[in-house]
């Protein structure tokens, strides 16, 4: 009777013993899984905010090439393209700002109906200290019941974007200001873009100062480039953009275990700092802890039942993952797909899917062996690793086929991306000395027509793999339902 009664005290401390163990284990693996979750989180914001800003940023650009082909840009013609501008992204304002010399600034002072002042916002009454070189902006205002003033700011005043649109104009790039007090109110950066005279040799810095004409400058507010990234968070998450070590959006303070990633906006780095709610769960290793140490019997049980559920999560993992690559299979592409044409159907936007399959493969399988073959298609995998978006989904279908969806995405974007993904494998160097290998790929529009189906696309995106094939391999084509009528006709 003693000696079952302690092997059964030894049997419950050692359940016990395993359930403590357990319930560390527990808490590790869902501390992990809330950290990637939590940067996963942080990246789709930050990527967010970058997309914004950068298609301002774009935008800038375009509008500096119409400026300096046009030669003179009139304050209505401005006022026109400032409108594409200000429609999409995260631009408050934007200004062209000539650069006036010494010997322009009367003239200009005429036209404008101003005198250029050192500094004020105010209406430009004083002149201005003489300098070799202005950076005048103007602007309308207007108070209730008073008709509207012209008032406008020297830019070259001010130091620090003085400093800016001298390294903008000497290296022809867009540039961004620090954290500034905007003019049109509020805090944010301006981004200035060097127009050139067209036609002017602007290879050196010294002659891109020389043939400056003056800058397209955009201003962004902290608070809209902090909504953009708000916008795809969760709304309990803390969130903060921290730009130069200091916070300029979102609560005060520091984060106890908070994701940090950065943003990049012109010539500049902001960081976008997030913290989900929460943490990872503490009731459940608790409870088995303490649970353990009381009713050793009862966690047993527990534990296998927990035990059980990981082996079936891991079931099916493995059995939407293709176990060579590491790439979804086709159970998890169709899961996928339909998904992303769901979010299409209800954003109104388009997406593109990729089909993609090896021209020759069954000639690497027989001159070097199913394991080289083997090797070739997981480089091919981290190919397109390397070649997509974190939010794109990779799937092999099987053998040597591949897919790739692309979610928001236009028809021009997915073939700068198919074409990206067919030069990289067509300049790769495998690492066994094998000859390198070519892809085919077919690329089919979804989010167009709400009526297709998940068949239809897959059936349009291979037929446009297999004209590729047809036309001679190594080559991306995009379907064309016109020639699919032709066929129809024909037969």
């Amino acid at each position: 009777m003693r000696r079952r009664f302690w092997i059964s005290i030894a049997a419950v401390v050692a359940i016990a013993i395993g359930s403590v163990i357990a319930a560390v284990a527990i808490y590790q693996n869902d501390e992990a899984d809330f950290d990637r979750v939590q940067n996963d989180d942080a990246s789709r914001a930050a990527h967010q905010a970058e997309a914004v800003a950068a298609l301002s940023v774009g935008k800038l650009s375009t509008a500096a090439a119409i400026v300096q082909t046009q030669g003179r840009v009139s304050r209505h013609e401005f006022r026109v393209i400032s409108r594409s501008l200000l429609g999409d992204g995260a631009l408050d304002g934007a200004a062209y700002v000539p650069r006036v010399t010494a010997s322009q600034r009367a003239a200009f002072e005429t036209a404008a109906g101003i005198e250029i002042s050192e500094r004020g916002l105010g209406p430009l009454l004083k002149p201005a200290a003489a300098r070799p070189v202005y950076y005048p902006v103007t602007f309308g205002t207007s108070e209730l019941g008073q008709p509207q003033r012209v008032q406008g700011f020297d830019l070259g005043s001010d130091p620090l974007r003085a400093r800016v649109l001298q390294r903008a104009g000497e290296t022809g790039m867009a540039v961004a200001t620090p954290l500034v007090h905007l003019l049109i109110g509020g805090t944010g950066i301006n981004v200035f873009r060097p127009v050139y005279e067209d036609g002017a040799p602007v290879e050196t810095p010294a002659e891109r100062q020389r043939a400056l004409k003056g800058f397209i400058a955009g201003s962004f507010r902290v608070h809209d480039v902090g909504a953009a990234a708000l916008a795809v968070v969760a709304d309990d998450a803390k969130m903060q953009l921290r730009v130069g070590g200091h916070g300029a959006f979102g609560p005060r303070g520091g984060f106890d275990d908070a994701a940090r990633v950065p943003i990049h906006i012109a010539n500049r780095t902001w960081f976008l700092v997030l913290e989900d709610p929460g943490g990872p769960p503490l009731g459940l290793p608790i409870a088995v802890g303490i649970l353990g140490l009381a009713l050793a019997a009862l966690l047993a049980s527990l534990i296998v039942s927990w035990s059980r559920g990981e082996r079936m999560r891991e079931l099916e993992r493995q059995a939407s993952q293709d176990a060579l690559t590491g790439l979804g299979n086709r159970r998890r592409f169709e899961e996928d797909l339909s998904a992303a044409m769901a979010r299409s159907r209800r954003d109104a936007s388009t997406g593109a899917l990729l089909m993609l399959d090896l021209d020759r493969f069954k000639e690497v399988n027989d001159s070097h062996g199913h394991p080289a073959g083997d090797r070739k298609i997981k480089e091919v995998a981290e190919v397109l690793r390397r070649r997509t978006r974190a939010g794109d989904s990779l799937a092999r279908m099987g053998g040597d086929e591949f897919a790739v969806i692309l979610p928001r995405c236009s028809l021009q974007e997915a073939q700068i991306a198919a074409e990206a993904i067919a030069e990289e494998l067509r300049r790769h160097d495998p690492e066994d000395g094998s000859d390198s290998v070519t892809v085919s790929i077919g690329i089919a529009i979804f989010g167009k027509d709400r009526r297709s189906s998940v068949a239809a696309v897959v059936a349009e995106a291979d037929a446009a793999m297999y004209a590729a094939k047809d036309e001679g391999r190594d080559a991306v084509r995009i379907f064309d339902p016109t020639s699919v009528r032709e066929d129809e006709t024909a037969r």
